[in-house]
């Protein structure tokens, strides 16, 4: 059995045709016909049936592309391994990470990491939290970076630290009646439409959450629109609809230009020092039993360093006001 073999095999298994196979690995049909005969006379097996033009996959095959999917998973991570011997010259990081975090926390460390390491390829997936979860307990990503929680049922899989900060900011448009205020009570939360963000997202998991600490069921809420977005809510509440709580680095710039306005929330007006805050941990994740490249150690450095500035930044503010 030779990896050439396998890979064959799993493409045919992918498409489930000889020649769509043949087109993806850019080999002849007689060939990928010929790597599945091998296999199948080599074991005495039926990998798959062959139904006039279908072709369908037994349970041997199931069998052997579950195994190959495994052995082939680990020759790519070998191969990676001994390229990056080269002083992390060549290589690649894949990464998955929530929408805001990519959009505006991540460039920053990538483009430093890039300045390092020149001849490192990285992938960036933007998902929402559930997904960059799943994706990185599947190896589909080196390193996942989210705020919200992680479900029990993955938790063991995973090693989770903390690499910063991202705080939640509730929003409106010019045209809301608390543009021009300050400050509103808890109770006048249910006074407004809300635009919220999908479910499974770490932003809303954290307005949720905040919620659910200042007395305020969810369904209390005049919940008008529900979009997959954040920059889709930051777009619609500052064309006048209702109210959102999204991440404050990404309503900065709206902020100063006063075409958004940053409320901030009281248990009661009358309280002149408590604020309430939605501040979550940006947490950076990766699995628990796979082997750390080179590349990976590297990166997680650079995201060190500028944690330890921020914790350091946020400790001068704070001594300074």
């Amino acid at each position: 059995m030779t990896l050439e073999q396998l890979r064959i095999f799993l493409a045919v298994a992918e498409h489930l045709h000889f020649t769509r196979a043949a087109d993806a690995l850019y080999v002849t049909q007689p060939a990928v016909s010929s790597a599945i005969q091998c296999l199948e006379e080599e074991y005495q097996v039926k990998l798959f049936h062959r139904v006039g033009r279908k072709v369908q996959i037994t349970d041997a095959g199931l069998l052997l592309q579950r195994e190959a999917q495994k052995i082939l998973e680990q020759v790519h991570l070998t191969e990676r391994n001994l390229r990056e011997l080269n002083n992390l010259q060549r290589g690649e990081l894949k990464l998955g990470c929530s929408l805001t975090i990519g959009n505006y926390w991540l460039p920053s460390k990538i483009s430093q990491f890039k300045q390092q390491y020149p001849g490192i390829t990285v992938h960036c997936t933007l998902s929402n939290a559930q997904e960059i979860v799943a994706g990185t307990v599947a190896g589909h990503f080196d390193l996942g970076l989210m705020t919200g929680d992680v479900k029990l049922a993955v938790k063991n899989n995973l090693l989770r630290h903390q690499v910063g900060n991202e705080r939640l900011q509730i929003v409106v448009g010019r045209s809301h009646p608390w543009f021009e205020r300050e400050y509103v009570s808890v109770d006048e939360l249910l006074e407004t439409a809300w635009v919220m963000r999908e479910a499974g997202s770490g932003a809303q998991q954290m307005f949720e959450q905040a919620l659910q600490s200042w007395g305020v069921d969810l369904s209390q809420l005049n919940i008008v629109l529900v979009l997959n977005s954040s920059e889709m809510v930051k777009a619609v509440v500052e064309g006048g609809v209702g109210a959102a709580a999204i991440p404050e680095l990404m309503a900065s710039k709206e902020m100063q230009l006063r075409t958004l306005k940053g409320i901030t929330v009281k248990q009661n007006l009358t309280d002149q020092n408590k604020k309430l805050e939605i501040i979550q941990p940006i947490w950076q994740l990766k699995h628990s039993q796979r082997f750390p490249t080179k590349i990976l150690t590297a990166f997680e450095e650079i995201l060190l360093i500028n944690e330890i500035y921020q914790i350091n930044g946020n400790c001068l503010a704070i001594a300074h006001n």
